[in-house]
């Protein structure tokens, strides 16, 4: 079995993860580029866990310019196994107000200006997002909430946008219209980078505002969305501690098939394979490319 190590990349107002603890920063080498910023090393309770801000520290990053594949590719090395995301987000039900959390498990993509592959032209592969997030990394962050009595629901979906403006109003009646949950600007990336590199991946979507489809609500502002995201934070922080505490200490093997994510999906013969594309590939797609 392989010991559980689990990464928690933080969204908007996240920039640190209260309650980790024998703490060390390191700065680790991608090939595809410079991640958003060091990896805090530490623990909760014995569990190891990896932390990212995915914006870095001060907020410097927008959604499009965040170097994903880094992110995932410096996950995967840091030895992670479960990745959870958690993410400021706008609503589109009235039955999600401010300050619920959304245990997301489906996306619809919106993006058009991301790299969101890490194979390509030398390396083809085609991987399964039917089920882009993990079932029992979803169940155990349920758990969790629960135990904490924080609010939150089971499942939604969320629209992932380009950004880095708020929506139109257009945009926000049409996703609601089509019975989406919720709307943020960074998580597909992640999931599809996330099972491209065999991660159980689960989304925390923490929601700041009604997006502007609501009529007894203003157009978004951040400041709006700060007020917020002070009073989420110190949730998400509850939440990541107990999930911590009541975690494996051997990593569950993912129901959606996430640990084997790759093992039909290279169809590039391996004579046709570009060896510079398969050095940059060590890690992500080492298990299967090692054989």
């Amino acid at each position: 079995m392989t010991d559980a190590v689990l990464g928690i990349i933080g969204g908007s107002g996240l920039y640190d993860l209260p309650g980790l603890q024998n703490v060390r920063e390191e700065r680790i080498k991608s090939p595809w580029g410079d991640p958003s910023g060091a990896l805090r090393f530490g623990d909760i309770d014995g569990l190891p866990i990896v932390f990212l801000p995915r914006h870095d520290k001060g907020h410097r990053l927008s959604p499009t310019d965040i170097n994903y594949r880094a992110n995932i590719d410096v996950m995967k090395r840091a030895g992670v196994t479960d990745l959870i995301s958690l993410s400021a987000c706008g609503s589109y039900k009235e039955e999600l107000p401010p300050g619920t959390f959304v245990v997301v498990d489906q996306f619809v993509d919106r993006t058009h200006n991301r790299a969101t592959s890490f194979f390509g032209t030398g390396c083809v592969a085609h991987v399964s997002m039917a089920h882009p997030t993990s079932p029992r990394l979803r169940m155990r962050i349920a758990e969790a909430a629960e135990a904490e009595a924080i609010p939150f629901v089971r499942d939604g979906t969320y629209v992932c946008m380009e950004g880095p403006q708020f929506s139109t109003l257009a945009e926000s009646l049409t996703y609601k219209g089509f019975g989406y949950s919720v709307v943020g600007m960074t998580n597909l990336p992640e999931a599809k980078l996330a099972r491209e590199a065999e991660l159980c991946y689960a989304t925390v979507a923490m929601v700041t505002d009604f997006d502007c489809w609501h009529q007894d609500h203003d157009a978004v502002t951040v400041t709006d969305i700060i007020r917020v995201l002070t009073a989420n934070a110190e949730k998400a922080a509850r939440l990541v501690g107990r999930l911590a505490r009541d975690f494996p200490r051997e990593h569950e093997p993912c129901p959606a098939g996430s640990d084997c994510a790759l093992d039909t999906a290279i169809i590039t013969a391996p004579e046709a394979r570009d060896p510079e594309l398969l050095k940059k590939l060590d890690a992500v797609a080492g298990r299967m490319l090692n054989r």
